[in-house]
């Protein structure tokens, strides 16, 4: 079963059971995926991957929000935010563990023969595309930007 169709079953039962904040996350996640479906030089079916893509840009974009309101004092607006990150991470893939991550990368720099930070971008793009939807872009960043300041 698809995200979508994943979303779209979870706001039937949070209209019945009358859970307004989970509904209103849901909505917006379900918004946000059908933006992406119908998008300019977009084709109509959304692939698993370009709908984790969207759901992290979401959660992401949740996080942010929730740190901003607590910069500003207001601890109301950021539990808010920081509860819709956590449904929409109900439909995301398990992140893979930092021993994992590490491992992967190892491979990677090995299979592509980076040897230092001039390598981060060839090392990047694989890690990016392999690692799509398993780990956050920044994790792998800083993962990456570890392992070939030692080599």
């Amino acid at each position: 079963m698809a995200i979508l169709e994943k979303i779209e079953a979870e706001i039937r039962n949070a209209l019945k059971n009358k859970k307004k904040e989970r509904l209103e996350a849901l909505r917006s996640v379900k918004t946000a995926l059908w933006n992406a479906k119908t998008e300019k030089g977009a084709n109509q079916q959304l692939t698993e991957d370009k709908e984790i893509q969207v759901l992290q840009k979401q959660m992401k974009q949740r996080k942010e929000s929730a740190e901003v309101y607590e910069q500003q004092g207001r601890r109301e607006l950021a539990e808010a935010e920081r509860k819709e990150a956590e449904v929409i991470g109900e439909f995301l893939p398990e992140p893979i563990s930092d021993e994992e991550l590490t491992n992967i990368i190892r491979g990677i720099i090995e299979e592509t023969g980076a040897s230092s930070m001039k390598d981060m971008g060839k090392v990047m793009g694989i890690a990016n595309r392999q690692l799509a939807g398993k780990a956050e872009g920044k994790a792998i960043a800083d993962k990456v930007k570890s392992m070939l300041s030692q080599e």
